[in-house]
């Protein structure tokens, strides 16, 4: 194994990696950003050239073969060692031009990061932003993302982190469902409760410094959006970033209730990248970006809403 070891494509063993990762050649397809039939015929390649089957296929998905689980340390070193050259590279470019990849919370990008990342590209028109809004983490130290702005109560990667600011949280619901509770004022456990993330049904950890610990949670919505758009349509209250709930219509804070304290929002990036131009621009940009937007991110009073939604 080892003479063909080393005649092997690295195009190759990414889709080894990303199928292994996955557990389904559709899987490893989608994280790629290929087709199917790409990921059948690259594996296909490897295993000929092997002489071996890399996978198991089982009810569950694929497997490593034990022939996979010899190639897998190989695998990861070469991906670590490449993705290290490629940041020291990538590092000395000094071009505002190319690719700026970057990971951004949902919830973020539909409140006011949008037009942050368009008056980017507006005033770089020689970097293209890659921008995928997901829910999981980026992976710095892969490449997965060059710039990552994340929600989290600290980091602790190998990354360089900037803390840029910390937002507040509220309790929000459509004004129809408000007017079921007496406008806000009487919540009935058995008529009204939570929408949430889940965790301990009925009676999570999350809701305990709400104003309403008493109200169960009854529907999980692993998203703030779309928790948003439930609490829209009437379907309970949802505990939302000050920065999604204040700018959207359809959903009022519910009256007489106060801020929470909500996690940090950072800018992160691999330090081998620092030094890299259009990664440092686009960072210088967004941390004054994000800031500006200071009083929606940490909860305008209510005498401030109707002010706060029209300018943003």
């Amino acid at each position: 194994m080892t003479d063909r070891f080393s005649s092997i494509d690295w195009d190759d063993l990414r889709v080894f990696l990303a199928v292994h990762r996955a557990g389904t050649l559709r899987g490893a397809a989608r994280a790629l950003g290929v087709n199917h039939a790409t990921v059948t015929r690259r594996l296909a390649l490897l295993e000929d050239g092997l002489d071996t089957r890399l996978f198991d296929r089982r009810p569950d998905g694929l497997v490593a073969s034990q022939a996979g689980e010899d190639l897998l340390g190989a695998a990861e070193r070469v991906e670590v060692e490449l993705t290290a050259v490629q940041r020291r590279v990538g590092g000395r470019d000094h071009s505002l031009h190319g690719l700026v990849r970057i990971s951004v919370p949902p919830a973020m990008l539909r409140s006011f990061l949008a037009r942050e990342l368009v008056a980017f590209a507006q005033a770089h028109p020689g970097i293209e932003l890659e921008v995928d809004a997901a829910h999981s983490y980026s992976d710095l130290a892969r490449r997965e993302a060059d710039v990552a702005i994340r929600m989290a109560d600290e980091v602790t990667e190998d990354v360089v982190g900037l803390r840029v600011i910390r937002y507040r949280k509220a309790v929000y619901a459509a004004p129809g469902y408000l007017a079921t509770a007496g406008g806000g004022r009487t919540f009935d456990p058995a008529v009204h409760s939570w929408i949430g993330w889940g965790e301990d049904l009925p009676y999570p950890s999350w809701t305990r410094d709400t104003p309403f610990p008493e109200l169960p949670v009854r529907h999980r919505l692993f998203s703030n959006i779309l928790q948003l758009e439930a609490a829209r349509e009437g379907l309970g209250l949802t505990l939302l970033p000050c920065f999604l709930g204040e700018a959207e219509p359809g959903v009022v804070r519910v009256p007489g209730t106060a801020t929470l304290d909500g996690k940090s929002i950072w800018l992160l990036h691999h330090r081998d990248l620092g030094r890299t131009a259009r990664v440092r621009t686009l960072i210088d940009h967004l941390a004054p970006a994000i800031r500006r937007h200071r009083r929606l991110i940490e909860g305008a009073p209510p005498s401030d809403t109707i002010a706060a939604n029209t300018k943003y």
